[in-house]
């Protein structure tokens, strides 16, 4: 039975996380941004790695999966009303990991230190503090 789009609009309102308001946002850019940079954790050490790391071994294909996942970042801010000069930003960090992560092995450490996702979660999380303020957590 199917459902309509006025339904099904009321159902994913009421799911957490699914909402277009700022905070809804917010909740889906941090939850990817920690599974495609820091899920896991190198054993004997502290150093996080995610799926970004992961996925990136397959060459190639890899860095243009990890890729499409890091610009739905940037579409998520587009969303959020970023003005044009943080979204080039954006896109320019995750041009750098595509590019510099589809060389073997060399792409490989450089997934571990330059985190596109985090650089671009971080601006995010900046424009939200100062245009919506009421989605501010408070980490300690």
């Amino acid at each position: 039975m199917p459902i309509s789009q006025e339904q099904f609009a009321r159902i994913a309102k009421d799911l957490p996380g699914m909402g277009n308001d700022p905070h809804a946002v917010r909740a889906r850019v941090e939850a990817l941004e920690k599974i495609l940079e820091r899920a896991f954790v190198i054993p004997g050490t502290k150093i996080p790695f995610g799926l970004d790391s992961v996925i990136g071994l397959v060459p190639v294909l890899g860095d243009l999966v990890t890729a499409f996942m890091g610009a739905y970042i940037v579409w998520e801010g587009r969303n959020l009303g970023m003005s044009k000069w943080q979204l080039i930003r954006m896109s320019a960090n995750i041009g750098v990991d595509t590019a510099i992560g589809a060389i073997p092995f060399v792409g490989d450490a450089f997934d571990l230190v330059w985190r596109s996702n985090s650089r671009n979660l971080r601006i995010i999380k900046k424009h939200l503090d100062k245009h919506h303020p009421a989605t501010r957590i408070i980490e300690g």
